[in-house]
């Protein structure tokens, strides 16, 4: 289920970075006073009374700047308001009402969202300064008094925010429906996929990286099953973003691998894995997402006896953190094993879903342990008193031990593969949580 969606935006040089490095608790936009530092769109995860949403720190709207950078930063916040649940526009105290607010405010009014007038820069306790009244004048409501750089504020405005929220986003597909996120940057051929899927040009396929510009759903049925294909926009190092466009669409990307049961990694056979493959993996890794590395365009790749198996195993090499994750060689131009994807993700999304019983689990942990002794630390041993599952998607288990500090990485790793030798998981990461069961 995807999160909801805060964008922040104003005009540069209101605070706007430095109000969303402090809800992150870590620095993450660049802060400076020059306006328009904030160039590319960023995005963290915030949880606020136990609601977890997507906080997007935008470049600055400047609506009469012939800037050229100005003009992108614009667009950019234009596109974070379509996509977003709850916007936040940010005015600054200090500088008073500017003709670019009002223009900024005419722009929201016309977003049919959930605007929260955000004034900023107002750095002491008590009533506020009887200027800022005159924002009233945007025509957007009540406001909200913060100060980004005391942390003055934050709490109400976290508890506005969430009121915008709906408390529950219905799912508009059903149960039995396999969501496939397609990810991976540009020109991998991800649109060429979703084509030959389909069996028909309903996605527009271009050599030009990011030509998708959206994520499109589309519903397949394949033998009794139902799949929902989410054919994303390629997603592209900060570095080499020049077009705004693109910094909008990795946020819909993003969003996509969240709501998704399996990912399809697309990795282009001819430039093999690269570091952006391996970022875009990361977090369909991190997210818990059950995932099928695809390589395509193999057709291209020039072939002897054994560079398929050689191949794979540098795909495992690459993406260390994911040799779960089955490898599929695939054409989409030509279709070659394009139809062997259906019966693979299938597979990775039940075992995904896949449960055990508390029984059969501390059996294996007491055959592991009688294997493998638990590791010690200056004469205390780690000890394991028993393990349940607590989730699927990822699967998630709680393991109660007698001291959080004994428990190694290396061990746990361990027993992850254990797991994995005698019930498979194959697809799917899996997820520990240590619990310190109580002394007494």
């Amino acid at each position: 289920m995807a999160k909801p969606i805060v964008a922040i935006v104003g005009r540069p040089n209101v605070g706007k970075s430095t109000f969303f490095n402090y809800i992150a608790g870590r620095r993450i936009s660049i802060v400076e006073d020059t306006p328009g530092v904030t160039r590319d769109r960023i995005y963290t995860e915030i949880e606020w009374r136990s609601k977890v949403f997507t906080l997007i720190d935008t470049g600055g709207i400047e609506p009469y700047s012939e800037d050229l950078i100005m003009q992108q930063m614009k667009k950019q916040a234009e596109m974070a308001i379509e996509t977003a649940d709850v916007i936040l526009f940010m005015v600054d105290a200090r500088d008073g009402m500017t003709a670019s607010d009002k223009e900024v405010a005419t722009m929201l009014r016309k977003a049919n969202k959930p605007v929260i007038l955000v004034v900023n820069k107002v750095d002491r306790v008590g009533d506020p300064p009887p200027e800022v009244y005159e924002f009233y004048n945007l025509g957007l409501g009540d406001m909200m008094t913060v100060s980004s750089l005391h942390g003055l504020g934050m709490g109400d405005l976290l508890d506005e925010i969430y009121k915008h929220f709906p408390e529950e986003i219905e799912d508009p597909y059903e149960e039995d429906v396999i969501r496939v996120a397609v990810i991976g940057k540009p020109n991998a051929g991800k649109s060429s996929l979703i084509n030959k899927i389909l069996g028909e040009e309903r996605v527009i396929v271009s050599d030009v990286p990011g030509t998708t510009r959206d994520a499109i759903d589309t519903f397949v049925e394949m033998e009794d099953q139902k799949y929902v294909f989410v054919d994303t926009a390629g997603i592209r190092r900060k570095s080499k973003i020049t077009e705004n466009i693109e910094r909008y669409s990795t946020i819909r990307s993003w969003t996509a691998i969240e709501r998704a049961d399996v990912c399809l990694i697309m990795i282009d056979a001819e430039d093999g894995v690269t570091e952006q493959d391996t970022k875009i993996a990361g977090y369909a890794h991190d997210q818990g997402k059950a995932s099928i590395i695809v390589v395509n365009k193999w057709d291209l790749v020039e072939k002897t006896t054994g560079t398929l198996e050689e191949y794979r195993k540098v795909v495992h090499e690459s993406l260390g953190f994911m040799t779960y994750a089955p490898v599929v060689f695939i054409s989409a131009k030509t279709g070659q094993r394009v139809n062997k994807l259906y019966e693979l993700i299938k597979y990775v999304a039940n075992q995904a879903a896949f449960r055990i019983s508390t029984g059969m689990l501390n059996d294996l942990v007491n055959e592991a342990v009688a294997m493998v002794q638990p590791p010690s630390d200056k004469g205390k041993r780690l000890k394991i008193y028993y393990m349940t599952q607590a989730g699927v998607k990822p699967p998630t288990f709680v393991i109660f031990i007698n001291d959080l500090e004994l428990m190694h990485y290396s061990y746990e790793r361990y027993l992850e593969n254990q797991l994995r030798k005698s019930f498979g998981f194959e697809g799917t990461p899996i997820k520990f949580i240590h619990r310190e069961r109580d002394k007494d």
